[in-house]
């Protein structure tokens, strides 16, 4: 087992504003269908004053104009509490995995966001400093939905659409909300778990999983977040 933070990396920028549909502009502002319907057009980024990234990880934000400084990093014990600001990548870059693996984190949605926003665990990092960047990202949001996409470059591809599921536990009246989250890497599949039950299942083919595991973030959240943990066979 491995843990996220305990590993060396350097801030890097780039990318789109919040989950984005594939071919959507960088805009700067949620895009319909990853965030919520109807709430693309006035949604920018609440940046907030935060004192950096901690040490021994990287942050890398979707649009190459949203500086990492408009999101607050705050370590706790073996947690991390993130509050946004603009979307992005959290990883260090020595945690990566191949062939046949796991990979866990628990993220908690500590305050319930103005639109629903998407968090969770992203695999088979590469470039994730570069403009050909390329991961597969595992993403729930509190309105109980989940969905799987694939980043290439500064393009998204969906590989399961946002689909609402009883074991996708929704935020409470407090705007609570608490995710077990896990991709299991077999010879010929991705398996994505919430809360130790099975959510959804996808083909490898065309999926990138041998690279580096991190967390992803979306705009305006406040969430703390667990190490993230590899496992081999």
């Amino acid at each position: 087992m491995k843990a996220v933070w305990m590993t060396a990396g350097l801030i890097a920028l780039s990318g789109c504003a919040a989950e984005k549909t594939p071919g959507a502009a960088d805009t700067g502002i949620a895009a319909v269908g990853d965030t919520g319907a109807g709430m693309a057009t006035e949604d920018p980024d609440r940046n907030v004053a935060g004192s950096g990234v901690p040490a021994g990880l990287t942050a890398r934000t979707d649009r190459p104009d949203a500086a990492i400084t408009g999101a607050k990093f705050v370590q706790r014990g073996g947690t991390v509490e993130v509050t946004t600001g603009p979307a992005h990548i959290l990883y260090a870059g020595k945690d990566t995995a191949k062939g046949i693996y796991s990979v866990s984190a628990t993220v908690e949605q500590l305050e319930k966001p103005v639109h629903p926003e998407a968090y969770g665990i992203f695999i088979g990092g590469r470039d994730l400093n570069m403009p050909t960047q390329t991961y597969t990202y595992f993403l729930v949001r509190g309105s109980g939905e989940l969905m799987v996409k694939v980043r290439e470059g500064d393009k998204t591809r969906d590989v399961v659409k946002w689909t609402e599921s009883a074991d996708v536990p929704r935020e409470d009246a407090s705007g609570k909300a608490t995710y077990a989250m896990g991709a299991s890497v077999t010879g010929d599949a991705v398996k994505f778990m919430i809360n130790g039950k099975q959510v959804a299942s996808v083909s490898k083919v065309g999926v990138p999983t041998d690279g580096v595991a991190g967390l992803r973030i979306n705009h305006n959240l406040h969430l703390k977040a667990s190490p993230i943990s590899i496992r081999n066979p």
